[in-house]
């Protein structure tokens, strides 16, 4: 929400302001449960595979289709909630994600999780954008610093917990539910933040919000799947010359996309996506960063799992607890890169995380190499941290450096648009698994033969992996090379709910 929308929300003291952060502990709480969903899958999915016999293209939906969804939806949520409350469509999104939880821990076979997963991801666009915009309007602005605070701590957290939480409730396997408790544990946090949101948070909205724009959403979404199905089926169907046609066909779309959104801008001022954007060059370069940083994020989180739970044969909380010094590497890192080492050295940073990162991915080949299905935890997590601290000097400063050259009145959609590639990225490189992993392992292994295959194609995989950190490094001369430094009293752009994997 920018500083000319009005709202129809109270912050005086006394009883409003309990009210208002219970209801600040409700969105975090929400904010919260998505992040951990995004992770917690990733843990679960050997389990799902084992149990369900999903196909290597089921357990990419499983993951890809929540992130499509989600990016297909985050632009459209955030306006739906302009236009209609906050609050309102805030409650919807968390009802809708608490049933389609529930369906995903009652699915039946792995097409209803796919289809479920799909609606979880719809849902989360609806509830997400609402977070910050309902905290923007319900505090003032001389709280609203410590109160960012508090919401980057619940995004740590989310990213600390999230594996950790899914190999637990894995494990524990409760009341016999198996890999279903890590969507059922949903329920209960889902109703509970209807009822309470409903109760003590305040309605707000923006009156002269944008018209929503669902040719271009819908465009987006075909574009996408037209893109991503093939990549994630063509393998099992033998590269049919249909999934060739469909992905020249993607661009084709993709280009209508951009034509229909230029006369949409000069027709209404309410495109989906804001074109001029593209003319400041850090923009243009730091959008492409996130693309294919998210592009990197969705291979390797995805077939790290998979090397680590079938082809080395290791427990779902061994696996959990492995990821722990990764998430924690990227929490200290990140918080280090925004308050000490951008202010001082600018764009170097992120380029130092790039090059860190690749880093720790060679590591992490060497090692797999060296080892072989003998590697311990203990050995995998030197090159964890190496890979999460560079992580962590990307994610945190990198919104504000794509935002620092954009016009303010264009900081929301700029916003929006990062946050949506970036979940792009990541439903790709979830497409781009069956090319780089599961494109290197025979579809009829024997028994001795599954631990060295996966180890091969995780080798392999993260060798692209290490390619896209050096693209993303080259990437970043076109950044700014200091961060801009916003005026005294002025706040600084709002920023939505990085997505983490």
């Amino acid at each position: 929400m920018t500083s000319t929308e009005q709202t129809h929300s109270t912050t005086a003291g006394g009883g409003s302001d309990r009210r208002r952060w219970f209801a600040l502990a409700i969105v975090m709480t929400a904010a919260f449960m998505d992040l951990v969903d995004v992770t917690i899958v990733n843990i679960a999915i050997p389990s799902i595979q084992r149990e369900e016999g999903a196909s290597f293209s089921q357990i990419q939906w499983i993951t890809a289709g929540y992130a499509l969804a989600f990016a297909a939806g985050l632009i459209t949520g955030g306006r739906l909630g302009d236009i209609h409350g906050r609050k309102r469509v805030f409650l919807v999104g968390i009802g809708g994600f608490t049933v389609a939880s529930a369906l995903c821990g009652l699915a039946v076979n792995p097409e209803m999780l796919v289809a479920a997963r799909f609606l979880q991801g719809g849902m989360a666009a609806l509830m997400v954008p609402q977070v910050l915009s309902i905290v923007h309007a319900t505090f003032p602005a001389h709280e609203r610093g410590k109160v960012f605070g508090l919401f980057g701590a619940v995004v740590g957290l989310g990213a600390v917990s999230g594996p950790l939480l899914g190999a637990l409730l894995t494990e524990w396997n409760l009341f016999g539910w198996g890999w279903r408790s890590i969507f059922l544990i949903n329920l209960p946090v889902g109703v509970a933040g209807l009822i309470l949101g409903g109760r003590f948070i305040t309605e707000s909205r923006a009156p002269r919000a944008l018209k929503l724009d669902l040719v271009g959403v819908a465009l987006v979404t075909l574009g996408l799947l037209m893109l991503l199905y093939p990549l994630i089926r063509g393998r099992e169907l033998g590269w049919p010359v249909w999934g060739y046609v469909s992905m020249a066909g993607a661009l084709v779309v993709l280009a209508a996309l951009v034509a229909y959104e230029r006369r949409k801008s000069a027709r209404d001022g309410s495109p989906l996506v804001e074109l001029s954007l593209f003319r400041v060059k850090s923009f243009a370069a730091g959008i492409a960063v996130q693309t294919v940083f998210g592009v990197g994020l969705g291979v390797f989180f995805l077939v790290w799992t998979l090397y680590m739970q079938v082809g080395l044969g290791w427990s779902p909380l061994k696996a959990g607890l492995t990821g722990v010094p990764f998430s924690i590497a990227v929490s200290v890192a990140a918080g280090m890169s925004v308050q000490k080492l951008v202010p001082r050295f600018g764009r170097k940073v992120l380029q130092a995380g790039a090059l860190v990162m690749a880093a720790g991915v060679l590591l992490h080949i060497w090692e797999s190499a060296h080892f072989g299905l003998a590697v311990t935890p203990w050995q995998m997590a030197l090159p964890l941290v190496v890979m999460g601290v560079g992580m962590g000097l990307i994610v945190a400063p990198l919104t504000d450096a794509i935002l620092s050259e954009v016009p303010r009145e264009h900081a929301g959609s700029a916003s929006g648009l990062i946050n949506t590639v970036q979940q792009m990225g990541n439903a790709l490189g979830l497409g781009l698994v069956s090319v780089v992993f599961f494109g290197t392992i025979s579809e009829h292994l024997r028994p001795e033969q599954v631990g060295p295959a996966f180890a091969d194609a995780f080798r392999n995989a993260l060798g692209w992996v290490a390619v896209v950190m050096g693209a993303i490094f080259l990437l970043m001369f076109a950044l700014p090379k200091r961060p801009a430094q916003h005026l005294e009293g002025e706040q600084p752009v709002e920023q939505k709910e990085p997505a983490l994997v």
